[in-house]
């Protein structure tokens, strides 16, 4: 049966959403329940690789589901960076839920099938956002975004977790409704559409200082992003299980926030614009500083799972500084960036979980010797880490080299030298974890030491995402062709 890009186009985003009838039906039967979830993370990759290779041919696939007036409804439209979205999130959904399956059964989680189900929403609410055509759409999937996964969050029901929880959805909700809702407004009162639409949607005489502001209220308003002084919610988060933070930090929920930033300032605002506006330079100091601080405060934090959330804070930085840059090196480097930190992001969380829930540490000073216990997963943190530096043979290598460029083309001195000392606090704060493994300040009879890895289908999913990384190095050209594709569009570098 052949379908229609349209008919695929809907299947994105409604198949995660009806697989959870059947995940919970089959909740008794756990082997039939996972095998749920991986069939139908299959079928949407699927879908997407097919709208995929629409694309490429030139195909325009765009979808209204509802009309509530004239320019304002539930409107999906494909585009080159939606795309690069919805290819992540698709397959790293497979990915992660194969990881969960051993590391939820090894830790014994309770309350799975929740697990599962919520997690099924979060996707289909990430297809939502990432094919979203106006602003209106993304803001309806944003916020689901938020609501579905703030079970996840709460999945223990400790205290703790329900603190945490309280903090994650305090903050994303008050920063959306104070600041995205207000952003919005603002725009169909100034710009008369919502619609993303190649250079922007800002009239050439719009009052930069008035444009300027509604910049403001996005950043601030898209709090996924995690810009200091909205990003306490990220390590808030950290009381999950680790298959949540691997969707926090790399499928879905921040990988929403700086999309949505990347898909505001090249749609909305239009680079051209971008680049003059009063409040620009001040957001992308502001992005700089987060990138910093948030490195410094990685630096001190014992706690694995901490350490990698601020180290999180600080990379969505540098997609928010790619973003504002206002350039084609800017745009290509902050949208491979994407890409390049989900891949080398989850891995380290995966390896995090697989030294918890096979070796029971958390704490970085306990991890002595611990890379000779598991050789699999500390060999795969070490490469992981390379590409989040960005350094060979880490596909962070070729979206750092782009950031980088973007800096000299715009002569952002101060902000080309942060991005360096922040590529420096990633080697102080994240190779010492593995060295620390492999080479202990006091010696261990290894002799003594047995082999004991991770679930097997936490070791093939940490495995595979980290072969990833090296890909993506190796061969990073099809990601490259896909976002130049974005400053390919009619109108978005006219300027350029």
């Amino acid at each position: 049966m052949n379908l229609s890009l349209e008919t695929l186009l809907q299947l994105s985003i409604a198949l995660p959403f009806f697989a959870v009838i059947a995940i919970v039906a089959t909740g008794r039967k756990p082997n039939l329940r996972e095998g749920v979830s991986i069939g139908t993370g299959l079928l949407l990759f699927y879908c997407v690789v097919m709208l995929y290779n629409g694309l490429k041919q030139g195909a325009d696939i765009q979808v209204q589901w509802l009309e509530i007036i004239p320019g304002l409804g539930i409107n999906f439209r494909i585009e080159p960076l939606g795309m690069l979205f919805a290819l992540i999130a698709s397959f790293l959904w497979i990915i992660t839920t194969v990881y969960a399956i051993g590391y939820m059964r090894k830790h014994n989680e309770v309350k799975q099938t929740r697990f599962y189900s919520f997690f099924a929403i979060a996707i289909s609410a990430v297809m939502g956002v990432a094919f979203a055509a106006d602003l209106f759409t993304l803001f309806i999937f944003y916020e689901v975004l938020t609501l579905s996964t703030y079970p996840l969050v709460t999945h223990a029901g400790t205290d703790k977790a329900k603190a945490g929880g309280r903090v994650y959805l305090g903050i994303l909700l008050s920063t959306s409704i104070l600041f995205f809702l207000m952003a919005i407004i603002s725009t169909w009162m100034v710009a008369g559409s919502l619609a993303f639409t190649a250079g922007g949607v800002f009239a050439g005489d719009v009052n930069l200082v008035l444009a300027g502001a509604i910049l403001m209220l996005f950043v601030f308003g898209i709090g996924k992003a995690a810009i200091m002084p909205f990003h306490r919610w990220l390590p808030a988060a950290m009381v999950a299980p680790t298959p949540v933070s691997a969707l926090l930090h790399a499928v879905a929920v921040v990988k929403a926030g700086v999309f949505s930033i990347m898909k505001v300032c090249v749609f909305i605002f239009g680079i051209d614009l971008l680049a003059i506006l009063p409040s620009t330079q001040f957001l992308l100091y502001l992005a700089g500083i987060t990138v910093l601080l948030s490195s410094l405060i990685a630096m001190r934090q014992d706690n694995l799972k901490a350490r990698l959330a601020y180290s999180t804070i600080s990379q969505l930085g540098y997609i928010t500084i790619g973003a504002l840059l206002a350039t084609s090196a800017g745009v290509i480097g902050g949208s491979m960036h994407i890409a390049m930190h989900a891949f080398g992001k989850i891995t380290l969380f995966f390896c995090a979980g697989a030294i918890l829930v096979t070796a029971g540490k958390s704490k970085i000073s306990e991890m002595q010797g611990l890379g000779w216990q598991m050789p699999v997963t500390m060999i795969a943190f070490f490469i992981a880490s390379l590409s989040i530096i960005g350094v060979p043979p880490g596909g962070g290598t070729w979206s750092k080299w782009f950031l980088l460029m973007g800096t000299m083309e715009t002569q952002q001195w101060a902000l080309m030298v942060i991005l360096m000392i922040s590529s420096l606090l990633n080697i102080a704060y994240l190779l010492p974890i593995p060295l620390r493994g492999f080479f202990p300040k006091d010696s261990i009879d290894r002799s003594a030491i047995t082999v004991n890895e991770a679930p097997l289908p936490s070791l093939m999913a940490l495995s595979l995402t980290t072969v990833a990384c090296v890909v993506l190095f190796v061969y990073p050209q099809p990601l490259y062709e896909l976002v130049q594709a974005i400053l390919n569009t009619p109108g978005v570098a006219n300027g350029q």
